[in-house]
């Protein structure tokens, strides 16, 4: 699937290495890829977390050359997400290469992280897509979950960086980006093995961001029914159960791309990511 930004008319293209980016006044985009196999593990460091600590290292280092100040959303992908690599589940050392290099770069890997999300596939490299902006979003949690980068050991030794949604002020307009929302409550999966109330309980934990979102927003309005939604399914014969409770709770005009992929957690069978947008004078 291609996603497309509309922005002005004026660009300036740019490369970091491996990593490639587009930015006109306000708003930068950039992609990074990496192979694994260009790294090389030692004892108490494997390859992947090399790698996703170097594709962040990369990210914070364009962000520097550039003066984009703030880190909006990013797209992980990596292949195989939920094998164990060394007894440890491969997130999970995404997770630990991550956070060091939040750490490094002396950016937030709790309060003020930025949205995302991460998802498997079958294969390839490493893959992060990403927005920074000037301005300063909001960075949003959902009251019904525990924040990711507060979860407990049980889920690795490094928390995930990320907040649950970001709200952007942007010349008279905001831009909500939702993370990859699950069946989650506090910090535990819910509805195992069971793909509609996964669906349902998704789409709770999505409303209650949209109303976190509306309490911080000048504008106001952000409605779950007027999201564009991402939808990953990791098991292809689900769609038609997914889509009918989102029909069912959502109507028939939410614009809906469906994909898929493994999700973060072996036991999640659907993740959802949203965005939106809302336009008017600040007041």
């Amino acid at each position: 699937m291609r996603m497309a930004w509309y922005a002005g008319d004026s660009f300036t293209d740019g490369s970091l290495g491996n990593l490639h980016y587009r930015h006109d006044e306000k708003i930068l985009f950039g992609f990074v890829a990496l192979n694994e196999a260009d790294f090389t593990p030692s004892d108490d460091t494997s390859a992947l977390q090399l790698a996703s600590h170097a594709a962040y290292q990369a990210i914070f280092e364009t962000l520097n050359k550039t003066g984009f100040t703030y880190l909006i959303r990013c797209w992980n992908y990596l292949p195989h997400i939920n094998a164990a690599d060394d007894g440890l589940e491969r997130y999970r050392h995404f997770n630990i290469g991550r956070q060091a290099a939040f750490i490094a770069a002396r950016h937030s890997h709790l309060a003020g992280s930025p949205s995302a999300c991460a998802l498997g596939t079958t294969e390839g490299n490493l893959i992060v897509y990403f927005l920074a902006a000037h301005a300063e979003p909001h960075a949003l949690e959902n009251p019904r979950q525990m924040s990711a980068y507060y979860y407990p050991d049980q889920y690795g030794p490094n928390s995930p960086t990320f907040s649950r949604a970001a709200l952007l002020p942007l010349d008279g307009q905001e831009i909500l980006f939702i993370s990859g929302t699950a069946s989650i409550l506090g910090h535990e999966s819910l509805h195992l093995g069971d793909i509609a109330a996964q669906t349902a309980e998704t789409l709770r934990n999505i409303d209650a961001v949209i109303a976190q979102a509306n309490l911080k927003s000048h504008l106001g309005g952000f409605s779950t029914r007027d999201l564009f939604m991402k939808v990953f399914i990791r098991n292809r014969e689900d769609w038609e159960s997914v889509n009918r409770v989102m029909r069912e709770q959502l109507g028939d005009n939410t614009e809906v791309t469906c994909l898929q992929a493994d999700i973060c957690r072996a036991e999640l069978l659907v993740e959802i990511e949203a965005f939106g947008f809302r336009y008017g004078v600040r007041g």
